[in-house]
């Protein structure tokens, strides 16, 4: 008997006069996948192909765990995703560029916690709402690069992050544990002034 493969394409419309706003937030939030002990998921048919990019559950943390923050440099920062491989193995390649102004001690330590580590990073864009990059099925590569300046030329640490995954980094409406308190990710709460400023 022939498996039955319903047709999941829609129609992408597009309001005339919508803004879409370009960037992401000021602060972002990373984790080792090591303190990560449950995932959320991604929506799927009886098939198993994703039918959203909104992620479904929270990530659960191992005991006394919290994300932490880097604050970024807004017009220096982005996220982006293209598409990688061949059908039917076609998949994106989600990627993370971060500036930080610092270059100081604490900075530099980023090189020491981010580069061979694997982790998860999440990153809000200029719509309030959270951005996944990292899951549980691909390694996250992070690499940092620090320029301390020249003349006129601005000094920053530089973080690039990559990871496969299905679909675009993926959307999280989830709770988020930080060391200063639980963040509401959910799209409700989107409007709100996110932490660390816009």
């Amino acid at each position: 008997m022939a498996k039955t493969c319903p047709n999941l394409q829609k129609s992408l419309d597009w309001c005339q006069g919508t803004a879409v706003y370009p960037g992401i937030r000021r602060r972002i939030y990373y984790i080792s996948k090591q303190n990560i002990v449950d995932y959320p998921t991604l929506p799927r048919d009886e098939n198993g192909r994703p039918t959203s990019t909104e992620l479904k559950g929270d990530f659960s943390l191992a005991s006394d765990a919290t994300w932490k923050y880097i604050d970024v440099l807004v017009d220096k920062s982005k996220l982006t995703s293209e598409a990688q491989g061949e059908e039917p193995s076609q998949t994106q390649l989600n990627k993370l560029e971060a500036v930080h102004p610092g270059v100081g001690a604490e900075a530099s330590a980023a090189a020491a916690y981010l580069n061979n580590n694997d982790n998860v990073y999440l990153v809000q864009d200029m719509a309030g709402r959270y951005r996944v990059l990292g899951n549980d099925k691909w390694q996250t590569k992070s690499t940092v690069a620090q320029d301390l300046g020249q003349g006129n030329n601005a000094a920053g640490t530089t973080i690039n992050a990559e990871c496969t995954d299905e679909v675009p980094c993926p959307f999280y409406g989830g709770k988020i544990v930080t060391e200063d308190g639980e963040i509401n990710a959910s799209p409700s709460a989107a409007t709100t002034k996110p932490s660390g400023g816009s």
